[in-house]
């Protein structure tokens, strides 16, 4: 990697977010950026001695030059410094606002990770197209239109506080999850895991947590994630092929990023009942608080995932699994989220602990909400065939055959219903 390539990758986000402060118009900041970086290119080597100011120093004259070309000026100009004798040594960090801009719930969803995954990821425009299997030109568009609606819209370049800062963590929070779950299951095409995609999101929160630090919801998401992610090498066989949970070779797990994971919602526990401290327990009544301020006794989603998450993690052995833990957990999940997802998966966790007949009872009512998700279907003709009720597995094979997105686990469900005993 040359020295531009690094510079990019580890101060991209933070100078963005400070030219953006200082001119007001994401656009112009990005574009003035992006001719540093251009001019570094052929001024390195020799690398200066602090490449970041020299980065945000070069960006601010491009920003002055094209406000002097432009109608803004006279405006804008004295927001820019651009003649200190000496570059500045420490550079103010304004990624949180940014991060919160990128995430305004006055853009699409679509909009907000794109927007966020090229500021503050850094991730170029090719990047981010290829990651969503779309066009360079439509990936383009998308983010000048969010960057469009942002100026036109008025959208305050700041970070919300009091109840509004809960509201809008929980949004920026989602966005970043959201990239997370397209690079951990992707949606649809012939490749199920997109590494690079969930390595993006983990990034990011890193980031949030070093930005909002000791907040249980951020601490959470980034466990939650870490406990997935580090099962990657595992999640698929030879030929690509989807490998289950309870197959998997777990010397293939990431045990460096499960330990953090663990550490993390040992120390939110920590902070939430000091006398707990060191105990790193993850069950029921042990992950924290959630809320923005530490102060509800109650976990929040993204904890009670992580915990869900440390279970399996923890577990040396399949057979060592604790199912009632996972399904208690999802029971307080479910309750305080209300969602469909969340019964799918505690009916899982219920049929491991207590045999499929009770998991079976707990998909009832959700074909209204989930008929098109394959994994209702495939969890359906799981439990049928383990009841030996193998004619109507076959048939609940079939539908989520209809409706499966991608092409591992499109044959995954093909071999499973080959396996069956009838026809």
């Amino acid at each position: 990697m040359t020295a531009v390539e690094q510079a990019y990758r580890e101060h991209w986000a933070r100078l963005l977010a400070l030219l953006t402060a200082e001119v007001r118009d994401l656009d112009l900041a990005e574009e003035a950026l992006q001719d540093a970086f251009a001019a570094a290119v052929s001024a390195w080597p020799p690398v200066p001695g602090n490449p970041p100011a020299w980065l945000l120093t070069t960006a601010r004259r491009r920003a002055l030059d094209r406000l002097r070309r432009g109608a803004l000026a006279a405006r804008k100009l004295p927001l820019l410094i651009v003649d200190d004798p000496e570059p500045p040594s420490v550079i103010p960090d304004e990624r949180l606002r940014l991060i919160f801009t990128c995430c305004h719930p006055a853009l699409s969803m679509d909009a907000r990770v794109a927007l966020t995954l090229r500021c503050v990821g850094g991730l170029t425009t090719r990047e981010i197209a290829r990651m969503f299997l779309v066009p360079e030109a439509t990936m383009a568009a998308r983010i000048t239109r969010a960057k469009k609606k942002i100026a036109q819209a008025g959208i305050p370049y700041r970070v919300p506080a009091g109840p509004e800062l809960a509201e809008r963590r929980d949004g920026v929070l989602a966005t970043v999850y959201l990239i997370f779950t397209e690079g951990y299951a992707a949606t649809g095409g012939d490749r199920l895991i997109r590494a690079d995609l969930a390595a993006e999101a983990v990034a990011l929160g890193r980031m949030l947590r070093e930005l909002l630090p000791a907040d249980p919801e951020v601490d959470g998401q980034l466990a939650l994630m870490l406990c997935h992610h580090a099962r990657r090498d595992a999640r698929l066989g030879p030929s690509g092929e989807l490998v289950r949970l309870p197959d998997q070779d777990r010397s293939r797990w990431h045990r460096e990023e499960i330990h953090e994971a663990l550490s993390l919602l040992a120390a939110v526990s920590e902070r939430a009942d000091p006398r707990g401290a060191g105990s790193g327990q993850t069950g029921s009544g042990q992950t924290g608080s959630g809320g923005a301020s530490g102060g509800d006794p109650f976990p929040g989603p993204y904890l009670l995932q992580a915990a869900i998450a440390a279970e399996h993690a923890a577990a040396v052995r399949a057979e060592d699994t604790d199912w009632p833990a996972i399904a208690r957990l999802y029971g307080e999940l479910e309750q305080i989220t209300g969602s469909a997802v969340v019964r799918l998966n505690r009916a899982v966790a219920v049929a491991e602990a207590s045999g499929p007949g009770d998991g079976l009872k707990l998909l009832d009512g959700l074909d209204r909400m989930l008929g098109r998700h394959h994994l209702l279907h495939a969890t359906r003709a799981e439990f049928l065939r383990r009841l030996g009720r193998e004619r109507e597995a076959l048939d609940a094979y079939e539908r989520a055959l209809e409706v499966v997105g991608t092409d591992p686990e499109r044959a995954f469900l093909l071999a499973r219903r080959a396996d069956l005993s009838i026809r």
